[in-house]
């Protein structure tokens, strides 16, 4: 009987593409540009709808670029910090436990392996055989739901979230820089609203999801917001030489 060679045999392994390991920092990146894009696209709207002239919108546009992507990153490290602290704390109370009481740990990985489904004899054996090779590891992954190896990074989310921010703000302040008073307003809705679309759809892409029911939920958000601060910037109707 001819036997498939090692390389035909690689050739028809099966792949698979999961994407939940993209989940963190897509995440901080995707929320950062539409962040950029909207919070200053809706600002330069209102701005313009009062009239500002050119001079006023770009310092407009660049201190919220600034002060957006700024407030980003401090948010975000503050955020992703609690969340690290968090998982070492349980970690080190784990790793305690683990040496404190073996025998009740070994027993609570047993009944993890026994609610997925294994027998009792072979969740014993499994969980005997993980604790043996890497007891805190196996309680981390199975009990807690952690990776030691992959925690949360704060300086990765702060440093995404700021750089994804700022160029989302670009977009909205370079169209600002570029049209005409006659037309700017109606260019930075219609730029502002085709790049959430934009922004909806490559998230949910990249996150494995359909792509129009997301890009359709973030335009109708971001025409709300565009629709609001044209109206508080016409009522002001300040105009700025």
């Amino acid at each position: 009987m001819a036997t498939r060679s090692p390389s035909r045999a690689r050739g028809h392994r099966h792949a698979e593409g999961h994407l939940s390991h993209r989940t963190g920092w897509l995440r901080a990146g995707v929320l950062g540009a539409n962040d950029g894009l909207l919070s200053t696209g809706a600002l330069l709207v209102g701005v313009a709808s009062s009239g500002a002239s050119r001079p006023i919108l770009a310092a407009s546009g660049v201190a919220a670029m600034v002060a957006g992507a700024a407030s980003m990153a401090v948010g975000e490290f503050a955020s992703v910090s609690s969340q690290r602290d968090a998982e070492h704390a349980d970690l080190a109370r784990e790793s305690a436990e683990l040496v404190e009481t073996p025998r009740a740990e070994l027993i609570e990985l047993t009944q993890i392996y026994v609610r997925r489904g294994l027998s009792p004899e072979l969740a014993h054996d499994v969980a005997v055989e993980l604790t043996e090779h890497d007891a805190l590891g196996a309680h981390a992954r199975d009990e807690l739901g952690l990776d030691p190896d992959d925690l949360a990074r704060p300086g990765q989310a702060a440093t995404t979230s700021a750089a994804s921010f700022a160029l989302g703000a670009l977009v909205p302040l370079l169209v600002t820089l570029v049209i005409g008073a006659s037309l700017r307003v109606a260019c930075l809705i219609v730029v502002t609203l085709a790049g959430l679309a934009a922004l909806g759809a490559i998230g949910a892409r990249l996150g494995g999801a359909e792509p129009v029911r997301p890009a359709v939920r973030v335009v109708l958000g971001g025409a709300a917001a565009l629709a609001v601060t044209a109206l508080v910037g016409t009522l002001f109707d300040v105009s700025v030489a």
